[in-house]
């Protein structure tokens, strides 16, 4: 197996949620993954934010195929997915193209579908090879003031498969803001070292999401992510992560989530982003 197959194949994260390799060619790469619950939310939904790890995992192959093993290491840029349709009790597939090669970034177009071709994802992703260059010193979170109150829907996720796998815990949900912890495991790695690009993203995703239940409280209301931007600003540590949420925005049953993500010792920024979600009330 080539070493982009063996980082695919090989990261914790990745054989976590049972990706697989079906091809890699020049400028294009195909992904599978199997239906699992444990990949799942309540009903066999795919959870969001393993159609957002496919989609980094897709376009960082591609890239790192097409700069080569020295351009590493490697962090996505730029992301953005939106969510077209649910994926229900069926595997899935991503299809990563290349779009534009450039002297350290690559442009790369991520499609995710059912197995009889139905849209699930479009993403767009933007990945960075540093040639050897250290990662930057990002800044440091704000934060908030520490207080510990998960709520009502707080105290639950850990029953969603998805969510439990990963280890996240709430610590916070009250007035619009989320506080969420995600305790380093070994199953969220990835093969260079670190946390999972996939994994951290998934944080991210949640955390947006209970920011937004944190104003409307619990309900019997329909809820999803239409959109995910996001960007990795230096490669998530081996550590535990905190997320730190905010409704910046509502419109009516649209909600606009700022987000960033942390390592839990430094208090060192890894991701930045916005989450939109979107509760029926």
């Amino acid at each position: 197996m080539t070493r982009v197959g063996s980082w695919i194949c090989d990261s914790p994260y990745s054989r976590a949620l049972g990706v697989e390799l079906h091809s890699l060619e020049d400028g294009s790469a195909e992904l599978g993954l199997p239906f699992k619950e444990d990949n799942s939310n309540p009903g066999g939904a795919l959870h969001g934010g393993v159609a957002a790890s496919l989609s980094v995992i897709g376009a960082q192959a591609v890239t790192r195929a097409a700069l080569g093993a020295d351009s590493g290491p490697w962090h996505t840029v730029a992301f953005q997915i939106n969510y077209l349709a649910a994926a229900i009790n069926e595997a899935v597939v991503a299809e990563a193209r290349l779009l534009r090669r450039g002297k350290e970034l690559c442009f790369v177009d991520v499609a995710v579908r059912t197995g009889d071709g139905k849209p699930i994802a479009q993403a767009n992703v933007a990945v960075r090879g540093r040639g050897g260059l250290e990662a930057a010193q990002t800044a440091e979170v704000e934060g908030d003031d520490g207080a510990v109150d998960p709520g009502p829907i707080g105290s639950r996720i850990g029953a969603v498969s998805f969510i439990g796998r990963r280890g996240i815990e709430v610590e916070l949900m009250r007035e619009g803001r989320s506080r969420l912890r995600m305790p380093w495991d070994e199953g969220n790695g990835d093969l260079d070292g670190g946390t999972h690009e996939g994994a951290a993203l998934a944080l991210l995703d949640t955390a947006g999401a209970m920011a937004a239940w944190a104003v409307t409280g619990p309900g019997r209301f329909k809820a999803s992510t239409p959109s995910i931007q996001s960007c990795v600003l230096a490669p998530p540590p081996a550590e535990d992560l905190l997320a730190y949420a905010q409704v910046a925005q509502r419109d009516h049953e649209i909600f606009w989530s700022d987000v960033v993500v942390c390592s839990a010792e430094d208090r060192r920024i890894c991701l930045r982003g916005m989450v939109v979600y979107r509760i029926v009330t």
